[in-house]
């Protein structure tokens, strides 16, 4: 397992996740970090830098040079392996299985082999110091890079991965992860979870917006990234990935819901 230590990082931070070849909404996050004098030293990316959206190549190109510390992601490990599918979890002949091998075809195409090599070297997960905590950044678990753990999951689930990651890196006040696409804060035990979600996709919350983490001082937040999607969606159309993603980008609502727990559901 390759573990990076950034060591002790002060001010603020911005912990993201998926920017799933979204250049838009990469681009509206740099942004942010501009605005908020947030340098790329201090931005961590949990992974799944390319996937839905219709510009893999230059979001890659973007998170490459200016996303500041990225983790492995099970898309990126999959896609330096040229391997056949994004091994995200989804089960076999679900909607979301379906619908993923449209979008991960098309990224495999598109994407040079020096953005494969440079995912092949990303890092299975970062450990830094900021103030009195110390902090870890996976994707999606320790025991499985494409765990899906979702705010209703159970507090052994959770407890499960920190052992291991405290068995790898010695004991932590935060756990940062990414994979599932929901943004989330849980306390487990002494650990504070926090799923930073996803950039480059809504959570299924009627909501365009997408969102990420913020930490400032003492406080760690979930921020909401507006941006305009219109160039996105008109990308994904373009590159003919019009299976449901693509309104998803409007209306903030999944094409479907099959990956998540029943209680997580609309209709649930």
């Amino acid at each position: 397992m390759d573990v990076r230590d950034l060591g002790a990082l002060q001010g603020k931070m911005v912990v993201y996740g998926g920017p799933y070849s979204n250049l838009q909404a990469s681009l509206a996050l740099l942004s942010f970090c501009a605005d908020n004098r947030i340098p790329a030293s201090h931005r961590i990316c949990t992974g799944d830098t390319v996937a839905y959206g219709g510009e893999p190549k230059a979001t890659w190109s973007l998170m490459r040079t200016t996303g500041g510390t990225v983790v492995a992601g099970n898309c990126e490990r999959n896609l330096a392996e040229n391997a056949e599918d994004c091994g995200c979890g989804f089960g076999a002949d679900t909607t979301c299985d379906l619908l993923s091998r449209a979008w991960y075809a098309y990224a495999r195409r598109e994407l040079p082999q020096d953005a494969k090599d440079w995912m092949a070297v990303l890092p299975d997960m970062v450990v830094f110091q900021h103030g009195t905590r110390r902090c870890a950044v996976i994707h999606g678990g320790l025991s499985d890079i494409s765990r899906f753990l979702w705010p209703s999951s159970p507090e052994a689930d959770f407890f499960e991965e920190i052992a291991l990651i405290e068995a790898a890196v010695g004991a932590v006040d935060v756990v940062f992860a990414g994979h599932c696409g929901l943004a989330f804060q849980r306390q487990i035990g002494d650990v504070l979870w926090v799923n930073a979600g996803a950039i480059g996709l809504p959570p299924n919350d009627g909501r365009p917006e997408t969102r990420f983490a913020l930490l400032a001082g003492d406080k760690i937040t979930i921020e909401r990234l507006d941006y305009n999607a219109r160039p996105a969606i008109s990308a994904m159309t373009r590159a003919g990935l019009t299976q449901g993603y693509h309104d998803t980008l409007k209306t903030g609502l999944w094409p479907s819901e099959d990956v998540l727990p029943t209680e997580l559901r609309r209709a649930g």
